[in-house]
């Protein structure tokens, strides 16, 4: 009878064997993405897989600079403790960061603010993304979008082409047979980039357990206010109108996803330990996105998103 061996941060022998062939995929792809192209960036939005992507950008480039800034879209509406954590991060690194504001595309009249008790900016930052990328040139985005979060998401391929208008066909998918990724592009497009498109959110946490990675404070067990709004507790934030009839609660909670506070719900939890959310993962009842409000506005939301230019 075999045994299996633990090491110390709480992984398996396999595990680790696993983590380290997505770990030198990823690194591949980023080197690819560097090799191919002329003006890339990556996508970072102060949530857990940038943080990986970042993680992977240091073993695939340094001791060297990345060959790309970071971009932020910052909606206005983001987490406090998200932005902290990416000034921090960004000042240790030493890396440059640019940031697109969607307020700056509300005022130039290129995008129009929603009103109403489920009003959110998410959506709003498909343009403002669009415009950063044609005022810098960008001709590839990184970003940790993962096959595993969404049904539109799976049909990604790891090299996305976007045409000319940023818009996405998923019939007009390029194939990626043997790892061989085509950079290839007409001039206008570009391209979006996923490394970890392979992973899953369980291989995310254990990466980052493995890596002894920092993260914001936001997904780990925390006390917030909050409301209940259909069957989710979102928080409250100037940015969240309350009605008069909904009961406000003081919660132990985390986030599984941090995005616009307008649309990511939290979860109640006591983990606040990476382990402990390991093992929430593993019993969980409900998928990592199905707490975010702007997936269900319609049944293809994300897809639709996607096609006008959304990451």
């Amino acid at each position: 009878m075999t045994t299996t061996q633990t090491q110390p941060w709480g992984l398996d022998e396999a595990t680790l064997t696993h983590l380290e062939e997505l770990e030198a995929e990823a690194i591949y792809i980023m080197r690819e993405v560097a090799a191919q192209f002329d003006r890339p960036a990556l996508l970072f939005s102060g949530g857990k897989d940038s943080i990986t992507l970042v993680r992977l950008a240091e073993k695939a480039f340094r001791p060297g600079k990345f060959p790309f800034p970071l971009v932020h879209i910052d909606t206005g509406h983001n987490f406090q403790e998200a932005l902290d954590f990416r000034d921090d991060l960004v000042g240790r690194l030493g890396e440059r960061l640019i940031v697109g504001l969607v307020q700056d595309s509300i005022d130039k009249g290129r995008v129009k603010e929603e009103t109403g008790k489920y009003a959110s900016r998410n959506s709003l930052q498909t343009v403002t993304l669009l415009d950063t990328i044609e005022e810098h040139g960008f001709d590839a985005c990184i970003g940790g979008a993962r096959r595993d979060e969404e049904k539109a998401r799976a049909k990604e391929r790891v090299f996305s082409v976007r045409d000319e208008f940023g818009q996405w066909d998923p019939r007009l998918q390029r194939p990626e047979l043997w790892n061989l990724y085509n950079g290839k592009i007409h001039p206008g497009e570009n391209v979006r980039v996923f490394p970890i498109s392979n992973w899953t959110e369980l291989d995310v946490w254990n990466y980052i357990l493995k890596e002894g990675m920092a993260l914001p404070s936001l997904y780990f067990s925390h006390r917030r206010k909050l409301v209940r709004r259909m069957g989710h507790l979102f928080p409250v934030s100037d940015f969240i109108q309350v009605d008069p009839d909904e009961q406000v609660h003081e919660l132990n909670v985390r986030f599984r996803t941090v995005g616009d506070m307008t649309c990511t719900a939290a979860v109640e939890s006591d983990a606040v330990e990476i382990q402990h959310i390991i093992h929430e993962i593993k019993s969980a009842d409900i998928t990592e996105r199905g707490a975010r409000i702007d997936d269900r506005r319609s049944e293809a939301a994300m897809e639709e998103r996607k096609r006008a230019g959304y990451f």
